[in-house]
C-alpha cells in the first residue's frame, strides 16, 4: 500500500519514520545483546487474532486495561527494533517507583479511561499499539496471505521467542499483543511456545462488514479500495463487486482462523464475542483467567475493568447497500444475521 494512497489522518510522517529508522538502527546491538539472555516466555502470551473491524482494538485495550498483562503500548512500539530497551524507558518515564520528584511528570494518567480508537489506532503513549513494524522484522509484509512454507522456514524462530521473553521480563506481566499477521498460520506461531493461548474475537457478519465498508472510506477515500489483510481468497473477490468482497473477507479470514485453532488443544484456544466485550468485560476477562489457569498462569483475583460499553449496533449504510451485504453474505453461508436481515 502507498503512503500517498492513504487519506491524510493516516498518512505515514515521513520525519518520524526517518527518526525510528535512525534510532531503532542505534539500539539493535544493544537489544542483541538483552536477547542472549532470554530463550522463551515465562508465562503463556496471549495472542489475540480475529478479522479486521471485529473488535480486536477493544479486547487489546481491556486486556491492558486490566492491570494483568504487558503489552506493546504505542511509545513501545516506537522501539520495534529494541522493545526491552523501549519498555525500560517507558518505566523511567511513567512508572512511580522510577520518579524522581517530578522531573518526568507526563500526565499520563490512566492511559485507558476513553477506550477510543481510529481504525486500530489508539490514543496516548501507554494505549496498545498493533506492534507491525516489531511483527514485520520476522514475518515479511506480503500482498495476501498466508505465509509459505518457505517463508516460514526463514523466520528466525529463537530470536522471535527471546524478543518476547526479554518483554515480558522488562514488564514483569504475561505478554498481550495482536497477531492478526498470523490469522492464516496459527499452528506456526502456537508451535513455537508450549503454551499461548489464542484469544479470536468474532462480531456479528454484518456489522463487521459495514465497519470495513466504512473503513475503505475513512482510510482511502475509496469505496474499491481493499481494507487490512488480503486472504487466499483477494484475487477472485478482487474482481466481485464491494458486497461481495466484504462478505468474502470476512467469511474467509474467520474461516481460516477456525481452521487453525481447530488444530490446537482446546485450553489454547478461546473465542470472545465483540458484544459480551461490550456488555460484560469482567465476564470476558473472567473467561480468559479462567483458560490462563488452565494453561499453568494464575492472574491475580483483581483486575480494573470498565462495567460495560454501547456496542455499535447501528446500520450505517443505505438500505439497499446494507441489503446488497445481506444477500452476498447469505450466498456463502445462508442467511443468519439478525441486523442484517433488519436492514433489507
Amino acid at each position: 500500500m502507498r503512503n500517498q494512497d492513504r487519506s491524510p489522518r493516516f498518512r505515514r510522517n515521513a520525519e518520524l519514520e526517518g527518526l525510528l529508522d535512525e534510532l531503532n538502527g542505534l539500539l539493535a546491538g544493544p537489544q542483541a545483546e538483552v536477547l542472549a539472555a532470554h530463550t522463551r516466555p515465562r508465562h503463556p502470551p496471549v495472542f489475540v487474532v480475529g478479522c479486521a473491524r471485529s473488535g480486536t482494538t477493544l479486547a487489546m485495550q481491556l486486556l491492558a486495561a486490566s492491570g494483568w498483562f504487558g503489552y506493546p503500548s504505542n511509545l513501545i512500539s516506537r522501539f520495534y527494533a529494541a522493545p526491552y530497551i523501549g519498555a525500560r524507558i517507558q518505566q523511567m518515564l511513567v512508572e512511580r517507583k522510577y520518579a524522581f520528584g517530578d522531573e518526568l511528570d507526563t500526565g499520563a494518567g490512566d492511559a485507558h479511561s476513553s477506550f477510543s480508537s481510529a481504525l486500530g489506532k489508539t490514543r496516548g503513549m501507554l494505549a496498545p499499539n498493533e506492534f507491525w513494524y516489531f511483527w514485520r522484522r520476522y514475518f515479511p509484509p506480503l500482498d495476501v496471505h498466508p505465509f509459505s512454507d518457505d517463508q516460514l522456514q526463514g523466520v528466525d524462530k529463537a530470536g522471535f521467542r527471546a524478543e518476547l521473553a526479554a518483554l515480558e521480563a522488562a514488564l514483569e506481566r504475561p505478554l498481550a499483543m495482536k497477531a492478526m499477521i498470523m490469522n492464516w498460520n496459527i499452528p506456526f506461531l502456537a508451535e513455537l511456545f508450549d503454551n499461548a493461548l489464542f484469544v479470536h474475537v468474532k462480531r456479528d457478519p454484518f456489522f463487521n462488514m459495514q465497519s470495513l465498508w466504512l473503513a475503505r472510506r475513512q482510510f482511502f477515500g475509496d469505496d474499491a479500495a481493499w481494507y487490512s489483510f488480503k486472504p487466499p481468497e483477494y484475487e477472485a473477490l478482487s474482481r466481485r463487486p464491494v458486497p461481495e468482497q466484504l462478505a468474502g473477507q470476512v467469511f474467509h479470514t474467520n474461516r481460516a482462523i477456525e481452521a487453525g485453532l481447530a488444530q490446537l488443544p482446546e485450553t489454547s484456544r478461546l473465542v470472545l464475542d465483540y458484544e459480551e466485550l461490550c456488555l460484560d468485560p469482567a465476564a470476558a476477562l473472567a473467561r480468559l483467567a479462567g483458560r490462563l489457569e488452565q494453561l499453568g498462569c494464575r492472574l491475580p483475583g483483581r483486575c480494573r475493568v470498565p462495567g460495560q460499553f454501547a456496542p455499535a449496533r447501528s446500520v450505517r449504510l443505505p438500505r439497499s447497500d446494507a441489503a446488497a451485504l445481506e444477500r452476498a453474505y447469505a450466498a456463502l453461508t445462508g442467511p443468519h444475521t439478525e441486523a442484517g436481515q433488519a436492514a433489507v
